[in-house]
């Protein structure tokens, strides 16, 4: 339970934010601008999977904001506590070990990862009647969001500066969230641009997220995400244990 100092911190800063009405509206604002200048723009004028567009288009919002605010919190917080406030150096020299430190981060950031997908799926069932959750919905939302926390750890533990994180996420988190599925089908997307697509992580949280039934496709894709997790999960561990600065 070492890990539950560094949670709890992180959840007691996390209630102070949403006592601040900007938050919510912070957290909301970018997937809402897409829902409404795509979804009900387009709205049932165009269809995918047999689906009407909006339909088509929530689950790949939920996803998104659970990748940008799971790993984005994480990264900008790690990185803060560690070059500028100084309080990482405090958790490394505290009887909390380095899985503990990892696993308390992980565990916030999957927990603002899941509020503001809330936030985006309660506007998905006021705004679409076909719009539907399933156990495999769930299940994909939870570890994607484990996912990109992972991966905030390791943007916070290698970047020299606050405004490093910014570069990581232009150059990665951003073209996932465009070309990985989230408006549009992946085989709408150029052949020679598939494969670079298909390592993309969030690329097989949309294909997965959006079936309501399991099968092997979506298996496969379930197991690749969940390789995904291990590896960032690992990798951001072994950072934390060879912390030297």
């Amino acid at each position: 339970m070492d890990w539950y100092p560094i949670f709890l911190r992180d959840m007691l800063l996390f209630k102070r934010k949403l006592l601040r009405l900007g938050y919510l509206f912070s957290a909301m604002v970018v997937p809402i601008i897409y829902l409404l200048a795509f979804g009900l723009g387009l709205g049932r004028n165009v269809a995918f999977h047999g689906q009407d567009y909006l339909a088509f288009l929530i689950p790949g919002l939920v996803a998104m904001s659970s990748m940008n605010n799971s790993y984005t919190w994480v990264a900008s917080s790690l990185n803060l506590n560690r070059l500028y406030f100084k309080t990482f150096q405090i958790f490394i020299q505290a009887p909390i070990s380095p899985f503990g430190i990892m696993f308390g981060y992980v565990l916030s950031g999957i927990v603002k990862g899941l509020f503001a997908s809330s936030l985006i799926i309660v506007v998905g069932y006021l705004t679409s009647s076909t719009f539907k959750m399933s156990l495999i919905f769930i299940l994909v939302l939870l570890i994607n969001c484990f996912m990109f926390a992972s991966l905030g750890v390791i943007t916070g533990m290698i970047t020299k500066s606050h405004e490093d994180t910014a570069t990581y996420s232009n150059f990665f988190i951003m073209p996932m969230a465009f070309f990985s599925g989230t408006f549009f089908p992946v085989e709408k997307i150029p052949g020679f641009l598939k494969p670079i697509i298909y390592v993309m992580p969030l690329t097989h949280t949309n294909l997965a997220i959006r079936h309501s039934t399991l099968n092997l496709q979506v298996l496969s894709h379930i197991v690749v995400i969940i390789c995904f997790s291990i590896a960032f999960f690992l990798l951001g561990l072994k950072l934390i244990r060879n912390y030297r600065e």
